[in-house]
């Protein structure tokens, strides 16, 4: 009989959760996040506050097909990282275990990379709350704010969430942080550019009214 999966660290609430927000993300990511990336405008949607999302493609482990998965990142040490956060079963992880050459589409660039699980406890500790800080107010909402949690306490509850690392190949330039990345004051630019245009608008609707 197989082994039961490690408990994902969520409450009670968010667990039951978890599958309707898993549906109602996967209508999201490929009625909108995911061709608003792959066609080079994720640079508009990133934020300290919402978090930064990037493209993965990898191919299906079973249908052999290209699938893509809009998901929050951080990059280090020339490499992307990202987190599973439906646990073992998430399709994506799945996908680049069985094959772990995949595509990275950043919001101002891309690349071919390779894929692997992190297994270094402190590789996972330093880069599992890098990536949940990064996450804004969407992480600290889902899994608290992880940032002072004793290392012993993450590991035996959180571990449960495979952190990801994706190199470029051979070839391809090493990934360093761009003003549209994690840390970077890109966001800015369309956000101020959103308050000018509802400025401008409520200005025009003001002037109509008189």
């Amino acid at each position: 009989m197989p082994a039961a999966a490690p408990a994902l660290p969520y409450g009670p609430v968010m667990t039951r959760l978890l599958r309707p927000l898993q549906r109602g993300f996967l209508v999201l990511n490929r009625g909108f996040m995911a061709p608003l990336i792959r066609h080079g405008f994720g640079w508009l949607v990133g934020n300290p506050l919402t978090g930064h999302l990037m493209l993965l493609r990898t191919r299906g482990h079973r249908s052999g097909r290209i699938r893509e998965a809009p998901l929050g990142y951080v990059i280090g040490d020339g490499a992307v990282y990202c987190v599973a956060g439906y646990g073992a079963s998430t399709s994506w992880l799945r996908n680049l275990i069985a094959d772990p050459s995949v595509e990275v589409v950043l919001p101002t660039r891309r690349f071919r990379g390779t894929a692997e699980p992190v297994t270094d406890p402190d590789e996972w500790l330093a880069t599992y709350r890098a990536l949940i800080a990064s996450f804004g107010l969407i992480g600290r909402t889902i899994v608290g704010d992880v940032r002072t949690t004793d290392e012993a306490e993450l590991l035996e509850r959180h571990r449960s969430l495979p952190v990801v690392r994706i190199r470029p190949i051979e070839g391809e330039a090493a990934v360093a942080g761009g003003p549209f990345d994690p840390g970077g004051l890109g966001w800015l630019l369309p956000c101020g550019a959103t308050v000018a245009v509802a400025f401008a608008g409520w200005r025009w609707w003001r002037t109509t009214r008189r």
